[in-house]
């Protein structure tokens, strides 16, 4: 059995900043040290990964654009999106990436489910969906054996942004949120109910 994360609720956060603090965190760590996961909101932004492509970014937004080291293609960020950092020792807790992938979206997909609604997954495409709209995505970074960044889900947020951007590269792809569905329920409640699933799914 594996020690059980730090929790932490952060609040609304830079983006850059966060980075920052994640690099750093990763790179003073030890074995010893426990895993923690970030909760918290980010001011609006739109964020590149290591594979995003010049075709998909917006030319002219008013929203800041911000080179990432997480893995994939663009995204967006703003409040009244739960974003949840994981910085896991994937050594320790003996999890490959793609089972890392799969297990945060399970959490997802779980918490999904016990509000009656149904959430998916699309092979080649990392993310939940539901009725073919992405409502979480996934970005990661393993240095050292460790990862940081992690999941965001759609709470209850203005969506317009994502129309500006082939959302995580796909064109065509449509986001919903928490709200859209009928689901009454904050960022500080979604990280509430996560924190069992996280436990339950990498750490029991």
């Amino acid at each position: 059995m594996n020690m059980t994360p730090v929790f932490k609720h952060l609040g609304r956060c830079d983006y850059q900043h966060s980075c920052t603090q994640m690099r750093a965190f990763t790179h003073r760590r030890t074995p010893q040290d426990m895993d923690e996961v970030w909760f918290l909101e980010h001011n609006p932004v739109f964020t590149l990964g290591t594979n995003a492509r010049q075709e998909n970014i917006p030319s002219r937004s008013g929203i800041p654009l911000v080179q990432s080291d997480r893995g994939g293609d663009i995204t967006y960020h703003g409040p009244g999106q739960l974003v949840m950092y994981c910085l896991f020792d994937l050594k320790r807790l003996q999890l490959g990436v793609k089972s890392l992938v799969s297990g945060l979206e399970q959490i997802c997909i779980e918490y999904l489910s016990a509000h009656k609604l149904v959430g998916e997954r699309l092979k080649s495409a990392p993310g939940v969906y539901v009725d073919h709209k992405k409502i979480a995505c996934l970005g990661l970074r393993v240095k050292n054996g460790c990862c940081f960044h992690g999941m965001a889900i759609n709470v209850d947020m203005d969506l317009t942004p994502f129309s500006y951007i082939h959302p995580c590269g796909l064109a065509g792809m449509q986001v919903t949120q928490l709200s859209d569905l009928a689901l009454d329920c904050s960022c500080r409640q979604l990280a509430a109910d996560l924190t069992e699933g996280i436990i339950q799914q990498f750490y029991t």
